[in-house]
């Protein structure tokens, strides 16, 4: 009866760690911006209501130089953090999930240690993609791309420029070409993204 107990015992333990380690798989701490919670393509873990819309407008930077110098990913977030705060000071966060628009929302609920600043990522070009965010789970970095020349804006003059997930899926592309299985690809500045895998 003992030994019964110490396998049943054993057995709760190993499924509740391996329970625990897939449930963090997908799951990321996301960064601040001007004080401001970003989840990019990445959805908050707390009940939240969208009290702003905001589209992101023409980049000056990439029009003045006719297209051969755009925006990183992370200024374009931080742009658009801009004008969802001037539309509407009292935003807990913003949500980008696709296109040229980002939303503001506040939070319904208070934070607890679980959920606060916590989302689950969007897979992208079958990658799970962290966005000025970081895995809960431990990784390791295998291999690091940059995303290229982006040519819709070269031939437009800069006047028609790509959209986050368009920089994203070009980054997706690189990172997963590269030859080496990897499990996802994580994104912090610049105009790099590393490519990873689940320990």
């Amino acid at each position: 009866m003992k030994k019964l107990f110490t396998l049943l015992t054993i057995a709760t333990f190993l499924i509740s760690s391996g329970f625990n380690e897939n449930e963090e798989k997908g799951l990321s701490r996301v960064n601040k911006v001007q004080g401001i919670e970003v989840y990019v393509l990445s959805e908050p873990l707390r009940d939240y209501e969208v009290i702003s819309d905001v589209g992101t407008g023409i980049s000056t930077t990439s029009a003045v130089t006719g297209g051969l110098v755009n925006e990183s990913i992370a200024d374009k977030i931080s742009s658009f953090v801009r004008k969802a705060m001037k539309e509407n000071s009292r935003i807990d966060a913003v949500v980008y999930s696709s296109g040229k628009r980002i939303v503001g929302i506040r939070f319904k609920d208070t934070a607890t240690p679980t959920t606060k600043g916590i989302g689950r990522v969007k897979k992208i070009g079958g990658l799970d993609a962290y966005v000025l965010a970081e895995p809960l789970q431990d990784y390791e970095v295998l291999t690091n791309k940059s995303g290229g020349i982006k040519w819709k804006s070269a031939i437009t003059g800069g006047l028609i420029n790509n959209s986050i997930e368009d920089d994203l899926e070009k980054m997706a592309k690189k990172v997963s070409g590269t030859g080496t299985s990897v499990d996802g690809m994580i994104y912090s500045s610049g105009k790099t993204a590393s490519g990873f895998r689940y320990r």
